[in-house]
């Protein structure tokens, strides 16, 4: 449906239209870089998922400039993004002429050695409801559900930072669920939650009526009302802003947000947008005004990423800007221990840096954005700071979120350590063995694991 005041020829000149490596081959800007920077894309898209599409390549990238252009890299593999030997592996197997076969054996082979499912996702996040894994569904804090409805599990386009690259990748262990029975009855169960976030993938991708079966069944059922949030995890206004002006049902869609709220649920679309360049299409913003006529709230968040937007110059103006069109800064991430996260990694001392020269120059509104936080094992830390206590220099750290309730917001320390990227880099100051959490952390984590000899 297209909404009023919204120019037709607009429309009909923006289908989406997807590009996997195939199709890409032979568009007329792919042929525009130089030949070696186009085999690099070739040998990683063989290791890490690749998907862009048409109103990313023509509108977000600056084809003069693309291999500077931060959109660019959110989307396009560079051959750093494989550690040297791993990208000559398989560079070496496609100058050879090699099977189909051949190059997926090595593919898979490359995946496993990349950290495919950190943080526990695979087996302290899998919840289950009378001994049997709940399917499609994720439960690691208290309050919050993860759901990963089937149809929604790819996007309009891929980041190549996604910690979620597994889902793409036709792995056999990917999270989702052909429908919501399994996650009603679950929830029924664990009255404590109130926090639904449908994730992916992009559930946005899907059809208004696909979203619409897995949502109004659980908001219409009595049993849930403790569900209170709706949280719908999405890169599609910056990627895809026809899907709330152009696409035919787009009216649909923004209807269904309605009912959303009017039923009394407050409905929170967790956008990310990675850099300021995303928002520069008139687009976008026409996009967040109508998410936002529906009684929807939109938060912002990402990850800090080298090569991209490791610049508080950039992070002021995102949030800026953000705030300008009412969306809420929400959170700054650490990039997380997967996929090709040795090419993305910001030291935690420099994350926090970014972060707290970033805030320093926006108003009081854009800093509402929490980080840098790693979403890790035991929950999500916070970089508070570096500091000197007691004559040591250290981190101070603190859980936003924990599996344990009683860890949230809990001070900590770290001895400091300039070269650390990640939370299971560091080490607890003042000599000490463990971190206040370590004990109850390493028994879920007991209790978690397969026995030997279950296999994955």
């Amino acid at each position: 449906m297209l909404l009023p005041g919204l120019d037709a020829s607009a429309a009909n000149n923006h289908r989406f239209t997807a590009f996997g490596l195939s199709r890409l081959r032979r568009s007329k800007l792919f042929q525009r870089l130089p030949e070696e920077r186009r085999f690099d894309i070739e040998v990683v898209s063989q290791v890490l998922p690749f998907r862009v599409n048409d109103f990313v390549l023509r509108e977000l990238i600056d084809w003069d400039a693309p291999l500077d252009d931060p959109v660019f890299r959110l989307t396009f593999p560079h051959r750093d993004m494989l550690t040297p030997p791993a990208y000559e592996a398989m560079a070496a197997l496609l100058r050879s002429g090699a099977g189909r076969r051949e190059v997926e054996g090595l593919a898979r082979s490359l995946r496993a050695g990349l950290n495919p499912h950190p943080a526990g996702q695979g087996t302290l996040n899998v919840p289950e409801l009378n001994g049997v894994a709940v399917p499609g569904v994720q439960h690691k804090y208290a309050n919050t559900v993860l759901f990963f409805p089937s149809a929604g599990q790819t996007c309009h386009a891929y980041c190549t930072f996604c910690f979620r690259w597994p889902q793409f990748v036709g792995a056999e262990d990917r999270f989702s669920a052909k429908d919501a029975t399994g996650l009603a009855a679950y929830l029924k169960a664990h009255p404590e939650v109130t926090d639904l976030l449908v994730t992916g993938g992009d559930p946005m991708v899907m059809r208004t009526h696909r979203l619409a079966s897995y949502l109004l069944p659980l908001l219409e059922d009595p049993g849930l009302a403790h569900i209170q949030t709706v949280r719908i995890g999405t890169k599609s206004l910056t990627y895809w802003p026809h899907r709330y002006l152009h696409d035919d049902d787009a009216g649909e869609v923004l209807a269904l947000f309605r009912r959303i709220v009017a039923g009394g649920r407050h409905l929170s679309v967790m956008a990310h947008v990675n850099h300021w360049r995303e928002m520069e299409s008139p687009l976008f913003a026409e996009a967040v005004h109508r998410v936002r006529e529906t009684g929807a709230v939109i938060r912002t968040q990402a990850p800090l990423l080298a090569h991209i937007n490791d610049d508080p110059a950039v992070w002021a103006t995102l949030w800026e800007r953000q705030v300008a069109l009412g969306m809420i800064p929400y959170y700054m991430f650490v990039e997380r221990d997967t996929g090709a996260d040795h090419y993305f990694q910001v030291p935690l001392e420099r994350a926090w840096r970014v972060h707290a020269d970033a805030v320093r120059r926006v108003g009081g509104l854009g800093r509402t954005a929490r980080g840098p936080s790693m979403s890790c094992g035991p929950g999500k830390v916070e970089v508070q700071g570096v500091a000197e206590v007691l004559g040591e220099r250290v981190f101070v750290l603190r859980f936003l979120q924990a599996r344990r309730a009683s860890w949230t917001g809990q001070p900590f320390f770290a001895a400091h350590d300039p070269r650390a990227t990640w939370f299971d880099q560091l080490r607890p100051a003042f000599g000490r063995s463990r971190f206040f959490f370590s004990d109850e952390y390493d028994e879920m984590t007991r209790r978690a694991a397969p026995p030997p000899g279950a296999g994955g």
